[in-house]
């Protein structure tokens, strides 16, 4: 008995040591997110699903969406892989603007696109790091069709603006068919039930054209000074 409540301890020390060892791999993703990122200047994120096809109604519009964003004057950050995040890279690209690629190491799924600048593809292995440098260098978050990362990129801001723990930006649903539901419970039920105020929605937008989207950033940020949201 003795014996193995020995085995037990040590076991967890080796844990513990370990967990501490990776605390230096995870500050070496925010370092080295921080000191590049920081010099890209102002940007906008696209998010939406891996999964959609170029030809797909959706890639196309956030190609579109990507080009007029770029037009404007706002760098592209995506996840850097395929589906929607290629169709973002692509749009800056084809402007001739800033395309950024926060790229994500799963056994599935993922690869970078080719449309990312070279010298703006990041690598992380922690979800939790790539999310941070969404949020602090984002100056709106413009959101497609997707599944639970899209969901999770999307709740994130909100929590953290209701918080009040970065700075508001402008949250921009695209695809009122895929979205409405969603934000039609939110209202119903969440808001119903007093789990949320009615101002926490005040910067969710659902719009269908590029056109709107840019309005909507241009409109928030004239007169505002462009900074990261930490």
């Amino acid at each position: 008995m003795h014996m193995r409540k020995e085995q037990h301890h040590k076991g967890w020390n080796e844990i513990k040591t370990n967990d501490s060892w990776a605390i230096f791999k995870i500050m070496g993703e925010f370092v080295n997110g921080f000191e590049k990122m920081s010099a890209i200047g102002p940007c906008v994120s696209i998010f939406g699903s891996a999964r959609i096809k170029p030809g797909e109604p959706y890639y196309d519009l956030a190609v579109n969406v990507a080009k007029s964003v770029s037009d404007a004057g706002y760098g592209i950050i995506t996840g850097g892989g395929p589906g929607i995040m290629e169709a973002g890279n692509k749009g800056a690209h084809l402007a001739g603007g800033t395309s950024v690629g926060l790229n994500i190491e799963l056994p599935f799924e993922q690869h970078d696109n080719p449309y990312i600048d070279r010298d703006k593809s990041l690598d992380f292995d922690y979800f939790f790091v790539r999310k941070v440098m969404f949020v602090k260098y984002s100056q709106g978050f413009v959101v497609m069709p997707g599944g639970f990362g899209t969901l999770d990129e999307l709740f994130e801001a909100i929590t953290l603006i209701q918080t009040n723990k970065i700075h508001k930006f402008p949250i921009i649903l695209v695809g009122s068919k895929f979205w409405s539901g969603l934000i039609g419970w939110i209202k119903d039920t969440m808001l119903e039930a007093g789990n949320i105020s009615p101002k926490d929605l005040d910067l969710i937008k659902i719009v269908d054209s590029e056109d709107e989207v840019v309005k909507i950033i241009d409109a928030f940020y004239k007169g505002r000074t462009l900074s990261p949201n930490f």
